[in-house]
């Protein structure tokens, strides 16, 4: 990673397609180094961001002043940076009576100024969690007594995670943890703070901003998705081929208890919700002999969604893995042990994240750790069912070669939908695939659970659920679709989106006859629609003229007095 002053020279004009975003970040210390590392980091990850800084010690007068500079700046999202230095000085002010309370007075503040945000914006709020300070007044005892510092410091930041597990557009960034990762005299060097009460040191700022762009950029709906994995001196330890099952290193002992412990780490990032693919240059039948038959193997073929064993180019073969995946590049990660591998799929797929990983293995884990690739804003019980729909996915990609048409494939499906509005029940996902949907999004907007509740109670607007299930299985809910009221006439589709996994089966077809009949129904003559492009929805700038919709301005216009019903091979549940 560049340091701070390599990060300064970052400028906009150097990248290309930046997503501009507008941040507002508050501080009760100095944060204008702070902002100039958010700005050089977001460079590199694709955005531009329109910074409003607020001045030195300027959090409550910003905030609690409906008519302040804050809110006429009105950013998209808002960061807040309270200091454990400054509440080590609340500390120091209380009575010793008192101090046991500081916590608690504390969540009331954040709260306080959370609730006064989201009354006056329309943001996402992250706020810093506290890095740790001990005084050393009681030593070891400050773990026992609620009057240290160090336990109501610990409190603090145990009661802000629960207080953020159940607040919508609250996110937590955890800088604890990067403390924790480099020492503290890396995260904070006391003379500057002193002479210039700038709490955070030059050498750390790197770190934060990228720990924050990460989450920004998760906010904006980029993930990771997916994990391409190598097998030998990657997996296990030695190469399969030769060494035979017996020999691979794995288990307990040596360097085998370094992959094991990698293998686990994998195994937890599958179960909530990354997809495992292997891409090996291997005989197929000998690749898999470890994952079916070694004791100490922690990943098996059930962990993974595809497996691509051969002697053929890997770039070629994460061509045709992403062609199964039907996700951009960019949502993948691939791990290889050889240097060679890694160069060629980074020529070949720039937008891949390939991490150069250490040469010892034992010091994977740690490194992985550092780079933070799977930042997540949400998470849901479908996660842990994701492997086994892309296997499913697979099986009929397979299935599809051997019918002699699309049509007859697509008949051979039997496939059902269950449409619904929004409910209690399906909100979770209905939030969670507008957040990660970008390639099938026609307005990409992003919703939050409480936004999906309020429009799920207005009369204003109409929504839709599709789920899609076939004689293979049931992909759970994979479209939605809201309209708006806007004429008494017409509606308007406010957002569109569609997990691209079940792409090419005609439910779009199906969506379509959905609304379209609910909107003649409904007394309406006219839906009308709106395709906003992106890096990454290009695949949509047709999609309305393709429907039959007619071009209006800037917008999309469907008759359905005269609309007919499009063949697809959809059946209602």
């Amino acid at each position: 990673m560049k340091d701070f002053f390599q990060l300064k020279k970052n400028k906009k004009t150097d990248f290309q397609d930046l997503k501009t975003v507008k941040i507002a970040v508050l501080g009760d210390s100095s944060t204008q180094f702070l902002t100039q590392a958010l700005q050089g980091i977001a460079y590199e990850k694709g955005l531009d961001l329109n910074i409003w800084e607020a001045g030195f010690n300027q959090i409550e007068p910003q905030v609690f002043d409906s008519t302040s500079d804050l809110y006429k700046f009105k950013p998209e999202m808002v960061i807040v940076f309270q200091s454990s230095h400054k509440m080590l000085g609340k500390y120091n002010k209380l009575q010793s009576k008192l101090q046991s309370t500081l916590a608690d007075v504390e969540l009331e503040s954040i709260n306080n100024i959370y609730s006064m945000l989201i009354h006056n914006l329309s943001a996402k709020i992250i706020i810093y969690n506290y890095t740790e300070i001990d005084d050393a007044i009681f030593g070891n005892h400050a773990n026992k007594t609620t009057s240290s510092f160090l336990f109501q410091l610990r409190k603090l930041n145990y009661e802000l995670m629960l207080y953020a597990s159940n607040t919508s557009n609250l996110y937590l960034c955890d800088i604890s943890s990067i403390q924790n990762q480099l020492g503290k005299a890396f995260f904070s060097q006391t003379s500057i703070y002193i002479n210039t009460d700038m709490v955070l040191s030059f050498d750390v700022l790197p770190e934060l901003a990228s720990k924050t762009i990460n989450l920004i950029s998760a906010l904006l709906g980029n993930f990771k998705k997916c994990l391409i994995l190598d097998l030998d001196n990657t997996l296990w330890g030695g190469i399969i081929a030769e060494d035979g099952i017996e020999n691979i290193q794995l288990g307990n002992l040596g360097i085998g208890k370094a992959f094991t412990e990698f293998q686990y780490w994998i195994k937890k990032l599958k179960n909530r919700g990354i997809i495992l693919v292997i891409c090996s240059k291997n005989t197929e039948s000998v690749a898999k002999e470890p994952f079916e038959k070694h004791p100490d193997m922690v990943i098996r073929l059930e962990d993974i969604a595809i497996f691509v064993a051969n002697w053929e180019n890997k770039a070629d073969n994460i061509y045709n893995i992403q062609s199964i995946l039907k996700i951009g590049f960019d949502s993948m990660v691939f791990f290889d042990d050889s240097p060679f591998e890694r160069a060629m799929v980074r020529e070949s797929f720039p937008e891949i994240c390939v991490p150069e990983l250490p040469e010892d293995p034992a010091d994977y884990l740690e490194y992985l750790y550092s780079l933070n690739l799977f930042e997540t804003v949400s998470a849901s019980n479908e996660d842990s069912e994701r492997t086994k729909l892309y296997q499913i996915d697979a099986h009929r990609t397979n299935v599809l070669q051997s019918y002699p048409n699309q049509d007859d494939f697509l008949k051979s499906l039997q496939m059902l939908s269950n449409v619904e509005p929004f409910n209690r029940f399906n909100t979770p996902r209905v939030v969670q695939l507008s957040q990660r949907s970008n390639q099938f999004n026609l307005r990409t907007v992003r919703y939050t659970e409480s936004e999906i509740e309020s429009i799920s109670k207005s009369k204003d607007y109409f929504t839709f659920t599709f789920t899609l299930e076939d004689k293979f299985g049931d992909n759970g809910l994979v479209c939605v679709i809201i309209l708006q009221k806007e004429k008494t006439d017409t509606l308007f589709i406010s957002s569109w989106f569609m997990s691209c996994r079940i792409l090419k089966r005609g439910l779009e077809h199906f969506a379509l006859n959905t609304i379209a009949g609910f909107t003649k129904e409904s007394g309406y003559n006219y839906l009308k629609g709106e395709y906003i492009p992106t890096a990454k929805n290009e695949m949509l700038s047709e999609h309305y003229k393709n429907l039959g919709f007619e071009k209006s301005e800037n917008f999309w216009i469907l008759n359905v007095v005269k609309y007919k019903m499009k063949d697809c091979f959809i059946n209602k549940r």
